[in-house]
């Protein structure tokens, strides 16, 4: 085990004592470095979830983390909207859409929408499935991952995993060793020729063991007595969507059934599909000798169904409640196996998540607490209603309404000459009507704006000129682009910006800080720890020194 010495971690610096640095500095050492960095992203998993289900995680989970590590309590992302694709891009390049291209699950591109990691030119590997065209190429910025690669002269591994191809892919970066995702039609994990042109046989390997098929192959009970379930809501109601269409989200499911129905990707909508996630992340430890040698290599893990299941279900359901009971038990063992494989002190892990989710807004109006659910569509509807009495010529101006933006058709303004400012001011004095939008603004003038600079910062850093809409929609709190069943996200407010951070392991004495941080400063504090040069697109603040002192 390596000797841990202080100066070569900021964070561990700042945590042991303000005052220890300038000692340090004049009796200067070799440095050294954890052999793993380990980032797990748990898809929508609000901060508050650490403690909700406290009183039932077990002592190595999620309790092991805040026990043992340092906790971030008032990590907020710093931009609209709070989605899977941006958070997880974030994370690892300390960066935001204005710079790092990502703006969205989907946005729009050179005219055309188009999905984030889309990638035609690329083939399937391990699958002819074309879930498996996919690549980073969207991606504008580097990664930590990119930046361990180019100081370490190539040496050092990085690894993606996930369910989601956009949760393995945007974090692993340009030039991993390799980015995996689950594909529906297999029950493999997968890739594309963009890294490679077949599998890695340790994949094979695991995908030859056909866990999904056992994972589903048995039905979804509470780990408990379904009555002692009391964080959460009676587990037959009208806050929740079905688990799939048709499907009432109750425990037990017959996952037999659903398997038959539905194939592999029902997996995605229960906890096993997260288990699936950690085992395949313990195989890319053996399989790609992860933390094996002198070299700091990265591996980053994200569970997704955590937020498949809190789309339909909501936040205060049974199912959430047992999926996350479940998660606690398998991060635990997943820890224990870094103990035993990499060894306990030479690896640094940290937790966090991409977004959180609101309240179900019909279990807020029950609590007499304003909410409600908005159509994107019908607003896109009306706006080109009341465009057509002015430009009749024109057809529908407005393209699309997504991610809470106005996307126009502006081949059509282009070659029509239409008066384009006039337009979104238009666009925008209707959108002021509309008693669920609290404010709209046309993104090119949003720092003008008589709006507070709290929501305005976030409207500024998530605004690309070439992939985002012109004009911005803000909706009033507990407003939300969706059904009155299950929950979203995608707003600026603390349910969907407050996200869980902590560090664990290597360099990191146990604390929090309510110090205010942000998704940006992940990257850049692991970049400081490592002594690598933070991600080219980074505008975070490395976690250390004063920040966390006072």
């Amino acid at each position: 085990m390596m000797k841990k010495i202080k100066v070569i971690s900021f964070l561990s610096m700042a945590l042991l004592g303000c005052g220890t640095a300038s000692a340090q500095q004049s009796n200067p050492v070799a440095i050294e470095r954890p052999k793993l960095v380990v980032g797990i992203v748990v898809d929508q998993m609000r901060w508050d979830y650490l403690y909700r289900y406290q009183k039932r995680y077990t002592d190595g989970g999620f309790k092991r983390l805040l026990g043992e590590g340092f906790s971030c309590e008032n990590t907020m992302i710093p931009y609209v909207p709070s989605v899977t694709a941006i958070g997880h891009t974030c994370i690892y390049t300390g960066s935001v859409p204005s710079i790092h291209g990502i703006t969205g699950n989907n946005f729009v591109k050179e005219g055309k929408k188009v999905y984030c990691t889309d990638d035609d030119s690329v083939k399937p590997v391990g699958t002819t499935s074309e879930a498996a065209l996919m690549s980073p190429r969207n991606l504008w910025v580097s990664t930590i991952g990119d930046e361990m690669k180019i100081a370490s002269n190539g040496r050092a591994k990085v690894v993606g995993v996930a369910l989601k191809d956009r949760a393995s892919i945007l974090p692993a970066g340009h030039n991993p060793n390799g980015a995996f995702w689950f594909d529906d039609q297999t029950g493999c994990f997968i890739t594309s020729s963009y890294y490679m042109d077949r599998l890695p046989k340790w994949v094979e390997a695991f995908n030859g063991k056909r866990l999904p098929e056992q994972y589903l192959s048995q039905k979804w009970n509470t780990l408990y007595p379904k009555n002692t379930y009391t964080e959460s809501t009676t587990d037959e109601n009208e806050y929740e969507n079905g688990i799939r269409e048709g499907v009432k989200a109750t425990l037990p499911l017959n996952l037999p059934e659903l398997y038959k129905k539905y194939g592999y990707g029902i997996i995605r909508n229960t906890p096993f599909g997260n288990s699936l996630t950690l085992d395949m992340a313990k195989a890319a430890i053996d399989g790609e000798q992860l933390g094996a040698d002198d070299e700091t290599d990265l591996l980053a893990v994200s569970c997704s169904s955590t937020d498949y299941i809190g789309h339909q279900v909501g936040t205060h359901a049974i199912e959430t409640e047992d999926t996350y009971l479940r998660l606690d038990k398998a991060i635990a063992d997943f820890l224990a196996y870094l103990d035993s494989k990499v060894g306990k002190g030479n690896y640094l892990v940290f937790l966090s998540a991409d977004h959180g989710a609101m309240d179900n807004a019909a279990f807020l109006q029950d609590r007499r607490i304003p909410a409600g659910s908005w159509d994107a569509s019908a607003t896109a509807k009306k706006l080109n209603h009341v465009l057509a009495k002015e430009y009749p010529e024109a057809g529908d101006i407005v393209k699309t309404v997504m991610n809470y933006q106005v996307f126009f058709n502006r081949d059509v303004i282009k070659s029509k000459q239409l008066d384009f400012d006039n337009i979104k001011q238009t666009v925008v004095n209707v959108l002021k009507e509309d008693p669920s939008v609290l404010y709209a603004c046309d993104m090119a003038k949003a720092s003008t704006e008589s709006i507070p600079e709290e929501v305005k910062s976030r409207i500024i850093n998530g605004y690309n000129r070439e992939r985002s809409g012109d004009v911005v929609i803000i909706l009033k709190p507990n407003f939300y682009a969706h059904g009155m069943m299950g929950t979203d996200h995608g707003a600026w407010n603390s349910y969907d910006t407050h996200i869980p951070l902590v560090f664990m392991g290597w360099g990191i004495k146990h604390g929090a800080t309510t110090k205010q941080t942000f998704m940006t400063d992940i990257a850049p504090t692991i970049a400081a720890m490592l002594h690598v040069q933070a991600p080219n697109g980074c505008v975070g603040k490395a976690i250390f020194g004063n920040n966390i002192c006072q």
